[in-house]
């Protein structure tokens, strides 16, 4: 029972040490374009900067607002006096004293409050539009590495094929079959091979490189899964998508609160010439050794004072300034949005036109590659009845090379202004993660 038992515990650390020298990619699940969004949105840098904006927005909001509740400051001013008591700091010198100030009615510190609250809708904005933006880097990102992939596994294929093409090309001109110059285009097509098999493995490994950095996992456990990702929606030229990007489009709606805020703002400035009333208290524990008893006909050590500050702003020519300049900050900010508008506006419709486009050019490009499959299945059976020549099956598998990659191409282009569409109007996330 003892020797089963260490057999049990040998095995156990042999499949252990086997399992750790596997690649982790042959140990990890594939990685679906929905967890890769999740893990992009959670781990990206961006979005973490853009949160931090927020929390200082909000911050600053709670500054503001904090103004109407009283600030308590307790110290003291201790020193020795000769003759008349004079103060210190502006303050009476004290064994201890307590202060309490707070804003009471003040309707420019109102309306600051209210802009800084459209500063935290504005960063919350920005960041959800941050959090887009990943989004949409993480789709392209997968898809395009799925693109490479897929071109890598063909181009194997193609250098396999174009190799023994070669070997059978350079031996025909040994025979004084084929000339020269053919075994030269023989090297030359698997020349042309490993060239577009460098770029693919490069394009690859960057976009590889890419996701991981997105997502925070190793770069060698990154297996993508092309089949996890949803199919795009179906682009009708008939809806109105800029209207739809007006009213969703989050840049355009960070736009107009800012423009909000700024108006505000100018309020604020304007009200900062009306009067304003401030609440005060404060507390002094007084010592006779700063001759209080001698130059005062009653002295106490206790004193105390609460009361009312009311401030009336007559001349300030600097507060007028600072009105001017709110304006034109507004002023720049409302055209901002403006043009905001239109831009998203614009360039939704260019979108949606390009979809209709490249819809177009893909269908194309799939009609140009099932023919030159099927070109390649005719050159073979008239290469089978002799009437056909090794070079034109060489060409016709060129030329269905160069047609695949094409369609790649043109079907990657559409998905990229699929997606560029989606996040105008705002619908990217809920495809991204399957929300309803």
């Amino acid at each position: 029972m003892l020797k089963k038992s260490r057999r049990v515990a040998l095995m156990h650390k042999l499949l252990l040490a086997i399992l750790s020298l596997m690649p982790a990619s042959l140990l990890a699940e594939p990685l679906t374009l929905k967890h890769a969004v999740e893990l992009a949105v959670a781990h990206g840098t961006a979005v973490a900067v853009a949160q931090a904006d927020q929390k200082r927005a909000v911050a600053a909001y709670s500054e503001l607002r904090n103004n109407y509740i009283p600030q308590l400051i307790a110290g003291a001013g201790l020193g020795w006096s000769d003759g008349f008591p004079l103060s210190l700091e502006g303050a009476a010198p004290s064994l201890f004293n307590v202060n309490a100030q707070s804003a009471l009615i003040n309707p420019a510190l109102k309306d600051f409050i209210r802009a800084a609250q459209s500063d935290v809708a504005v960063s919350a904005l920005h960041t959800k539009d941050q959090r887009d933006q990943t989004i949409q880097d993480a789709v392209l990102s997968y898809a395009a590495l799925a693109k490479w992939e897929q071109r890598l596994t063909r181009l194997h294929q193609t250098e396999s094929e174009a190799e023994k093409m070669e070997t059978a090309v350079a031996q025909r001109v040994k025979e004084g079959v084929d000339s020269e110059v053919d075994g030269a285009k023989a090297r030359l097509s698997v020349a042309r091979v490993r060239l577009r098999l460098a770029e693919a493995n490069g394009s690859a490994d960057v976009l590889r490189e890419h996701l991981s950095k997105l997502t925070g996992l190793p770069v060698a456990s990154i297996e993508i899964d092309p089949e996890s990702m949803p199919a795009l929606p179906v682009v009708t030229q008939a809806e109105d998508a800029s209207a739809k990007a007006l009213d969703t489009n989050l840049g355009v709606r960070a736009a107009v609160e800012h423009a909000r805020s700024q108006y505000l703002r100018v309020k604020a400035e304007h009200r900062s010439l009306w009067p304003s009333v401030d609440f005060a208290a404060q507390y002094a524990n007084l010592a006779t050794f700063n001759n209080y008893d001698a130059y005062y006909k009653k002295f106490q050590p206790n004193n105390a004072s609460i009361g009312v500050a009311i401030h009336f702003p007559f001349l300030n020519l600097s507060q007028h300034a600072r009105v001017e300049e709110a304006e034109s900050e507004a002023f720049k900010a409302n055209k901002q949005a403006e043009a905001a508008r239109n831009q998203v506006s614009e360039e939704t419709l260019r979108l949606q036109r390009s979809v209709a486009q490249m819809q177009a050019a893909r269908d194309v490009a799939e009609l140009e590659y099932e023919i030159a499959r099927q070109n390649i299945e005719a050159v073979q059976t008239r290469a089978d009845a002799g009437t056909a020549t090794l070079h034109d099956l060489d060409d016709a598998a060129t030329q269905a090379g160069e047609k695949f990659i094409a369609l790649q191409d043109a079907a990657f282009d559409l998905q990229r202004n699929q997606v560029a569409l989606m996040r105008s109007t705002g619908d990217l996330e809920k495809w991204a993660l399957g929300k309803q």
